[in-house]
């Protein structure tokens, strides 16, 4: 079965393997898929993380899970995506929504590149909201 929409089934994936309690996860890659990664990567939300281009056509994205050394609790609390392929949503760089008040981040395509909400304002461009994670 083809995926409509890559991007809400690499968040599940995510989301369920975290509620499974599972330590890595593997999503089938793709350009914009890698660079959400390195987003999540460099924001703290995920241990580490590898691209394996070896494995079949498109190769794969291994993701180490990041949990709560003391409550065994995903870092990750909520990941969910805002634009779908039936109601994009676009924001200038002063509309872009703040994720609860900034704790969380805004993952934006914009025409310098996949960015976080704050690298987009900063950057004062605005772009397509893809999802928002905290």
């Amino acid at each position: 079965m083809a995926v409509t929409d890559p991007i809400a089934d690499y968040l599940t994936r995510i989301r369920n393997a975290q509620q499974a309690g599972h330590r890595i996860v593997e999503i089938p890659a793709s350009s914009l898929k890698k660079s959400i990664t390195e987003i999540l990567y460099n924001q703290g939300y995920i241990l580490k993380y590898m691209f394996a281009d070896d494995e079949g056509k498109q190769g794969l994205i291994r993701i180490a899970l990041k949990y709560d050394p003391q409550t065994k609790n995903p870092v990750i609390r909520e990941l969910g995506r805002i634009s779908k392929p039936g109601l994009r949503k676009y924001a200038k760089a002063h509309e872009i929504p703040r994720i609860i008040n900034g704790l969380g981040t805004c993952i934006i395509s914009t025409s310098h590149g996949l960015m976080t909400d704050k690298q987009a304002r900063e950057a004062n461009v605005g772009g397509e909201l893809l999802c928002y994670i905290y």
